[in-house]
């Protein structure tokens, strides 16, 4: 009885371990993009995120979410697979959003118990009259 215990031990550990090294996991080539100043008659900047699947499997974005309307993402609605790169373009509406500006995004993907954050700053300079 204690054999088949060690072994069902031994065999559940095994499975965990190949499920677990089997996971996709994004990494960024940056996580913070600062536009610097910025004129607010540009009506719009945009940075790329680009990331790559360091994982064993198919990276998936579920979901991105801006911090607030002024700020729009755009994603890859396709698996990336392991070793390939995706990117992640962020818009950033400068029309009467005069000042600093410190906006962050949460990355949604199925990779668990993960949401991989972007953040972007900068500074919006008003039209001169």
């Amino acid at each position: 009885m204690k054999k088949r215990g060690l072994l069902l031990i031994v065999v559940m550990l095994t499975v965990g371990l190949a499920f677990a090294q089997s996971k996709p996991e994004a990494k960024f080539d940056k996580t913070q993009h600062d536009f610097g100043s910025i004129k607010e008659e540009l009506g719009a900047v945009t940075t790329l995120f680009e990331f790559t699947n360091v994982g064993a499997s198919p990276l998936i974005i579920q979901r991105v979410s801006a911090s607030c309307g002024c700020t729009t993402p755009s994603y890859p609605r396709e698996p990336i697979l392991p070793g390939k790169k995706g990117v992640i373009s962020v818009k950033y509406s400068t029309v009467a959003r005069l000042g600093s500006f410190n906006k962050t995004i949460a990355v949604y993907t199925n990779v668990p118990d993960t949401v991989y954050v972007l953040t972007i700053k900068g500074n919006v300079i008003p039209k001169r009259q």
